[in-house]
């Protein structure tokens, strides 16, 4: 049933006649008339009593009205509700990201999104490494991925966040003796605690030379157990600097020479995006001009 004409019936009714009707719809009478003729025919029976002067709604007519509108009223409240999403009175967006990513850059970006955005909901969705995260977003499960750009991503679309200062952190037994910044050389010799599923964090290993995989005597993909490993002594670790800074402040830092740095950005599929997404990628990108490092 065309929606118009539930329109024009309750019209006619609130109005009480064709002629009334016609004049606050911006139609002619004679197509007023034929739109009530079609909906009485498509219903199968007379919704007004034409004997006399005024219409007048017969017992068919009198149940039509109900849900007629009862039809107006939910076309309009959804009407509201597609609104309220599209200017991001409510929502809620998808977030995928690998777990290394989780304080740095992720925590500034949602912190920035949710004081344009309080009424948005951010789902955030963890997994393994930036193919963990490609492949969220290839199966549907998020709308956007932060994910180190070490990776081809394939068909996908993608924008610059910022560039991460990697640094090593190490208990000060192991500090001991080593510069500020630390040759690459010498931080291969070192007993390592890392992620070997993240892609990125295997990236960054062997950046710092064939023998550092030899090093590797814990492999952890808990990041607070990563963390806790290093604060206990028990090796160094490679993370970003304002993770390092953030989570484990007491614990030994060195740059390296060459400096270590690595792209992250934020990931979408080439379909068209929420509302939410797309004020997100807003983020993004004001981020990025800003000049957000780590």
């Amino acid at each position: 049933m065309d929606l118009h004409l539930v329109t024009y019936f309750v019209a006619v009714v609130d109005h009480g006649g064709i002629t009334r009707a016609s004049r606050e719809l911006y139609i002619s009478q004679p197509s007023l008339s034929q739109a009530i003729r079609t909906l009485e025919r498509r219903l199968g029976a007379d919704l007004f009593d034409r004997s006399r002067r005024r219409l007048e709604l017969t017992d068919h007519g009198r149940t039509f009205e109900v849900f007629a509108r009862r039809i107006l009223a939910d076309v309009d409240r959804a009407k509201q509700a597609v609104e309220t999403v599209r200017t991001l009175q409510s929502g809620r967006l998808d977030l995928v990201a690998h777990s290394s990513l989780s304080i740095d850059p992720l925590v500034p970006l949602v912190t920035r999104f949710r004081e344009e955005h309080p009424r948005v909901m951010v789902n955030i969705i963890d997994t393994d490494g930036p193919l963990g995260v490609l492949n969220a977003l290839r199966q549907g499960v998020a709308e956007v991925g932060i994910t180190d750009l070490s990776v081809d991503i394939g068909s996908l679309r993608s924008w610059p966040i910022c560039e991460q200062e990697m640094v090593v952190v190490l208990p000060s037994q192991l500090a001991a003796g080593l510069t500020d910044p630390v040759a690459l050389a010498d931080v291969s010799q070192l007993p390592l605690v890392a992620d070997l599923s993240d892609k990125g964090t295997r990236a960054g290993i062997d950046a710092i030379g064939a023998s550092a995989f030899e090093h590797v005597v814990v492999d952890c993909d808990n990041m607070p157990g990563l963390w806790n490993l290093v604060a206990r002594g028990a090796a160094a670790a490679v993370m970003p600097r304002n993770v390092a800074e953030q989570e484990l402040p007491d614990v030994e830092r060195r740059s390296t020479e060459p400096p270590l740095r690595r792209s992250i950005g934020a990931v979408v599929r080439q379909e068209a995006l929420s509302p939410a997404a797309d004020s997100f990628l807003e983020t993004v990108k004001c981020a990025a001009g800003s000049g957000m490092r780590s």
